[in-house]
């Protein structure tokens, strides 16, 4: 058996070791075997990352932001030439199939891409004359030292939707990524810096609760980014803002894809496969319930998805033809299969079991097959908690209404579908739902680099959704100047505040 590799934090444009004598282990889900060991930083560790930031920001805010988006370019380069072999470092921690590696890494990149057009996005307002002559106009600023707690389901798609962002607007970056999967971040940063960047623009920061703590406690950080499970991200948020940090926290979700009866049946069925067991369920935008309006439709729906779901490939990423692979760690599968047993005892009808899969030459991989639960009421468990695993739960309800009313009475409001040829019932949809996101015949509507992506309700702590100009705005504060230049002209004291129209 090999022995584990010790991992490292980036500060300062390299990687450095720890001194921390307390060690996450890293797994290989497919294998089930610890394939490195990543160090917890203390205190002083994370204040080591965060004054490099804050030394660094003088300079690059200075910098023009073309300079700024040039360097972008560059990482945008590199990211295409290692596509692959970050492919295969993400999957090997995470799990996930390369072909889903790959697209949430493509995703990242779009928004990378964004932010290389975000100086035009920086441009100021002006107003000539608003008084005799007298000018306002505003700008946008740097924040200043910016952090990302980031979760472990993407570790390169949502380090990839704050940092470019945030150094675009002429910030400097702390990351903190989940501990299950730290390499990808560390090689991200290793080639921003062949990009071009600036020593300690960028730092990793490997850790647990001690590092966010330290790093939402420290003075030198101005805003915080966080994506997570809701009870952390509340946390993170009251915390954070207690000590004056602007705070955005992306949370928990249980998302809904109504199915109306007019809806086109394989259109729905394959829609509904990738969006519940594409990357094993592990991601805040899937698929959780159905809600199936009328039995009808849901006994149609049902009679396609059970054999898609026992016939699913289930192998490690090294398989080109797996279609889902293992759950992250062995805590968060036998966490998953408390579900599926929470929902059998609750009286929900488990149609399709995926608990006895067994993956041959990978017994110890983490390996849960796809499970599909038919005839799931509101009060139950699994419908209103966050599972994280490939768990599909179907409602049956009588009508639109219904449909509707359970959307809305949830309190996650991340995202949220509805599968209908019926343009009324869609626009009544898109209006009605209180939700974040909303897709129309699309499982799961993430939006594009250049809109903005964040949830309603208990799925966000904050006031600002993330990338796209939401994003710009957040790593930004707004400064507006109001100007007038000696021109010979003497009004005297004026010991009232005078609006434009009284010049």
């Amino acid at each position: 058996m090999n022995t584990p590799a010790t991992l490292s934090h980036y500060i300062d444009g390299q990687r450095v070791s720890s001194h921390s004598e307390r060690y996450g282990e890293v797994y290989n889900p497919a294998t089930g075997q610890v394939q490195s060991l990543v160090p917890f930083a203390d205190a002083a560790e994370v204040k080591q990352a965060v004054q490099s930031a804050a030394a660094a920001l003088p300079a690059w805010a200075a910098k023009p932001p073309a300079q700024r988006a040039r360097v972008l370019f560059n990482f945008r380069a590199l990211l295409l030439q290692h596509m692959d072999e970050l492919a295969a470092l993400l999957s090997s921690e995470h799990g996930k199939t390369l072909a889903d590696a790959k697209g949430s890494l493509t995703r990242g990149l779009e928004v990378v891409e964004f932010a290389c057009g975000i100086p035009q996005l920086l441009k100021g307002e002006y107003s000539d004359s608003v008084a005799t002559q007298v000018d306002s106009y505003n700008l946008r600023q740097p924040v200043g030292v910016c952090v990302g707690i980031t979760p472990f389901n993407f570790p390169a798609m949502v380090p990839l939707w704050m940092f470019p962002v945030a150094l675009a607007c002429g910030n400097t970056f702390v990351l903190k990524p989940s501990e299950k999967v730290p390499s990808l971040s560390l090689r991200l940063a290793e080639l921003l810096t062949e990009a071009g960047l600036p020593d300690g623009v960028l730092n990793v920061i490997n850790g647990d609760k001690v590092a966010v703590d330290a790093l939402l406690a420290d003075p030198d950080v101005a805003a915080v980014s966080f994506v997570g499970s809701t009870p952390v991200g509340e946390a993170i948020y009251q915390t954070g803002c207690a000590h004056g940090k602007r705070v955005q926290a992306l949370c928990g979700a249980k998302n809904h894809l109504v199915v109306m009866p007019d809806a086109d049946l394989n259109q729905t069925v394959d829609a509904v496969m990738g969006a519940a067991y594409g990357s094993a369920g592990e991601r805040c935008m899937a698929i959780s319930v159905v809600v199936a309006v009328g039995d009808e439709t849901a006994d149609a729906l049902l009679a396609e998805l059970m054999p898609k779901i026992k016939a699913l490939k289930i192998a490690p990423y090294t398989d080109p033809d797996a279609e889902m692979g293992p759950l992250i760690t062995p805590q968060h599968l036998a966490k998953v299969r408390n579900y599926v047993e929470s929902g059998i005892k609750e009286g929900a009808q488990l149609v399709v079991d995926g608990r006895e899969v067994q993956v041959a030459g990978h017994e110890q991989g983490f390996f849960l097959g796809g499970c599909l639960f038919d005839r799931v009421t509101p009060e139950m468990q699994i419908y209103k908690e966050e599972i994280f695993g490939p768990v599909l739960c179907v409602l049956r309800v009588e009508n639109y209404q219904q449909a509707i009313d359970l959307v809305n009475s949830h309190e996650f409001g991340n995202g949220a579908a509805i599968f209908t040829r019926d343009g009324d019932c869609a626009r009544a949809f898109t209006h009605h739902a209180k939700i974040g996101m909303v897709g129309v015949n699309v499982p799961i509507p993430v939006p594009v680099a250049y809109h903005s992506f964040g949830g309603w309700k208990r799925s966000l702590f904050g006031d600002h959704y993330m990338h796209g100009m939401e994003g710009v705005r957040f790593y930004t504060r707004l400064k507006t100047v109001t100007a007038r230049w000696p021109s010979g002209i003497r009004e005297g004291a004026q010991f009232h505040f005078k609006s434009g129209s009284e010049h």
